[in-house]
């Protein structure tokens, strides 16, 4: 069944996966904006920054549960060539 597959064809999962990199990465930037300021003894940034930090973990979670769905559809594919 491999050789059916494209080579360039979205798997279940990787939207979210992609999606969820993204997120992940502008959480990395906002925390790296945020503590800056207090590691260069400058004023503080407001606090939705630091809600904004959040976005690392939630971007995390999107990818997780991206990897969970393609496992999901793999082993889904696998049972269905068994059978």
């Amino acid at each position: 069944m491999r050789d059916k597959t494209q080579a360039n064809s979205a798997a279940a999962g990787d939207g979210l996966i992609r999606a969820g990199a993204i997120v992940f990465f502008v959480g990395a930037v906002a925390t790296l904006v945020t503590v800056a300021p207090l590691l260069l003894g400058t004023k503080p940034f407001p606090t939705y920054m630091f809600g904004m930090s959040m976005l690392m973990a939630v971007g995390f979670l999107m990818a997780g549960a991206g990897v969970f769905r393609s496992i999901a559809a793999g082993r889904r594919r696998a049972r269905e060539i068994r059978s």
